[in-house]
């Protein structure tokens, strides 16, 4: 069993080394294996493959028993991404502690402000045209919450969704009860789809950095049916929108 460049180089991305994915893939292939075992079929050096096996098992993703010479299996892969997962927040948060509670004194000092691009929009064409132009260049996910006015928005950016799905990119959708049934069995297709009543607001998460946020025609003008929405590229008003988002999903339906 041999494992795909892609899989290899999420691996390679979440932190372990060719030798450690060498090592854990032999182990997946033949079960219980000695060092020296391990050391011939996976072509790690004799002399690395004590360091290898040491990393590995304190990064989760490996075992051993108690007999002599000591045998090594592999663990879960789910096992190995938790503690890894673990391991990395942990490292997160006390690398960000550090960071912060010495760099914010100073930008405060400096007296700089940040100027993220923030942009009102009005029509659901322009609005449309500026969340096609957003999700371009995405890579991961997308969440989005769709009212009943956001119909139009469906129909313009649904080509785009197929798009994004096909490339593996995670899709959330959330949408009004009130919501045109063959617009929700069209996006289901391409997404996981959620119903919730009362729904008046909406908007779009783009790898969690980009935002539009929908405001209905309630705030365009007295007597106005046209959708307007806020755009930005602010970490800190994606993420709280993220939070928001979350939050709704928490007592919603899946469809």
């Amino acid at each position: 069993m041999s494992i795909s460049d892609k899989t290899r180089k999420a691996l390679e991305k979440i932190g372990l080394t060719s030798y450690e994915i060498r090592t854990f893939s032999a182990l997946l292939k033949s079960g219980e294996l000695t060092a020296s075992e391990l050391s011939q079929k996976s072509g790690v050096p004799y002399s690395k493959i004590y360091e290898v096996l040491g990393t590995l098992e304190e990064k989760g993703w490996i075992g051993t028993d108690d007999s002599r010479p000591t045998k090594y299996f592999a663990k879960s892969p789910s096992t190995g991404l938790e503690t890894t997962k673990q391991k990395m927040e942990n490292d997160f948060s006390q690398n960000q502690s550090v960071i912060l509670n010495e760099l914010v004194p100073l930008y405060e000092k400096s007296g700089t402000s940040e100027k993220p691009d923030i942009w009102v929009l009005s029509g659901a064409i322009n609005i449309a045209a500026k969340i096609l132009e957003m999700v371009e260049t995405c890579r991961n996910e997308v969440m989005i919450a769709l009212p009943e006015a956001g119909e139009e928005l469906v129909k313009q950016a649904l080509p785009k969704l197929r798009s994004l799905h096909d490339k593996g990119v995670e899709i959330t959708i959330l949408t009004s009860d009130k919501m045109d049934k063959e617009y929700i069995k069209a996006i289901k297709r391409v997404a996981t789809v959620k119903i919730k009543k009362g729904l008046f607001g909406g908007g779009i998460i783009s790898d969690k950095k980009y935002v539009v946020i929908l405001l209905g025609p309630a705030v365009a003008a007295e007597n106005s049916s046209e959708v307007v929405a806020i755009w930005a590229d602010h970490a800190g008003l994606a993420g709280f929108a993220r939070q928001y988002f979350e939050y709704l999903l928490k007592d919603s339906k899946k469809v």
